[in-house]
């Protein structure tokens, strides 16, 4: 296992980015249509599709993922990658007409330093038909694609992913796009929240401090007393090789968001626009009970390790007063 999210057999991810603009795009590409489901915690999330995903509703299966910086304006991200798609002949068909199902949600890194002034129209369409384009099944980590622009409240975030497999043999993998109002670290030392998570030092290895000082549990947010909701978000995208129904993925996306608060510290607060996004390309068939409940927790345990290594890879922007990274201080 190559420890990354294209572990699931089928699965593809491409970034596109732009190094002024200190923003970027992530395309999840499944290659056959995923069962797919969405859970919010975030106070303030900016999603596309996300109505779609809700267990009433018809369609069931997603042909990609859009991430995107931008906050609002990277919406128009899943444009891109529809369009891409469309270009392939992928979609959910109506009669003669094929339409591209591509969910997708945003961050806020608008005053990370970068240039947007970009004119009339904001660059994240061609972003998404480009990271689109770029899917493979090997990607970068860090401070790419989505990612380039993400920080934490004292570090900067980026891309991690991680993967697992069950005691049944089922895999699961997440990738996560780091952008919290709180802190991957135990107050601004080298250790990280999902340590106890963590394997074969994907991470730096440095476990958990002996002992928690006031100091390290103390709140620590971006942006201080100012902080807004639009300012921080964490996304991330689980997906197994299970067979599972539209339900079974909302369940398993509820689970894995627990990952979330086993590596952020705050999480979920009325600053964040947390959202996870759950899929299942149906190759393995799964105990409805027991098993979901494992595959859950492992996704939870997967989740955390992403987010850890989201921050361990990432690197600082080259911008006056940019956060420095892990690496800088700690690598």
């Amino acid at each position: 296992m190559k420890n990354l999210l294209t572990d699931i057999a089928g699965v593809r991810v491409g970034h596109a980015d732009d190094t002024a603009l200190a923003s970027g795009v992530t395309a999840v590409i499944f290659d056959t249509p995923a069962v797919a489901a969405i859970d919010v915690r975030g106070g303030g999330p900016g999603t596309r599709e996300g109505a779609l995903l809700d267990l009433a509703n018809t369609v069931e299966r997603i042909d990609a993922i859009a991430l995107a910086g931008g906050s609002a304006f990277g919406l128009e991200a899943g444009g891109g990658v529809q369009a891409w798609l469309a270009e392939q002949g992928r979609g959910f068909v109506v009669r003669e007409a094929v339409i591209p199902i591509v969910p997708g949600a945003i961050c806020f890194d608008l005053l990370n330093g970068g240039n947007k002034k970009w004119g009339r129209f904001a660059p994240y369409r061609d972003l998404g038909y480009a990271a689109a384009a770029a899917a493979a099944e090997n990607f970068a980590l860090g401070s790419v694609g989505a990612g380039l622009g993400a920080t934490t409240a004292n570090f900067k975030g980026g891309i991690g992913s991680a993967s697992a497999a069950t005691q049944g043999g089922v895999t699961v993998a997440a990738l996560a796009l780091v952008n919290a109002v709180g802190t991957v670290t135990v107050g601004d030392g080298p250790w990280f929240w999902a340590a106890p998570f963590e394997i074969d030092g994907e991470f730096g290895g440095r476990g958990l401090p002996h002992a928690f000082a006031p100091d390290m549990l103390r709140m620590r947010l971006k942006g201080g007393p100012s902080a807004t909701s639009v300012e921080n978000t964490t996304l991330a995208v689980v997906v197994t090789d299970a067979d599972l129904t539209k339900t079974q993925a909302k369940r398993l996306a509820m689970i894995a968001q627990t990952g979330f608060a086993r590596a952020i510290y705050p999480v979920h607060a009325p600053l964040d626009g947390d959202v996870l996004f759950a899929a299942a390309t149906g190759e393995k068939p799964i105990d409805p009970l027991a098993g979901l409940t494992e595959l859950g927790m492992v996704a939870a345990n997967v989740v955390a390790r992403a987010i850890a290594r989201g921050v361990y890879t990432a690197t600082a922007l080259p911008f006056p007063g940019a956060l420095p990274a892990w690496q800088d201080r700690f690598g």
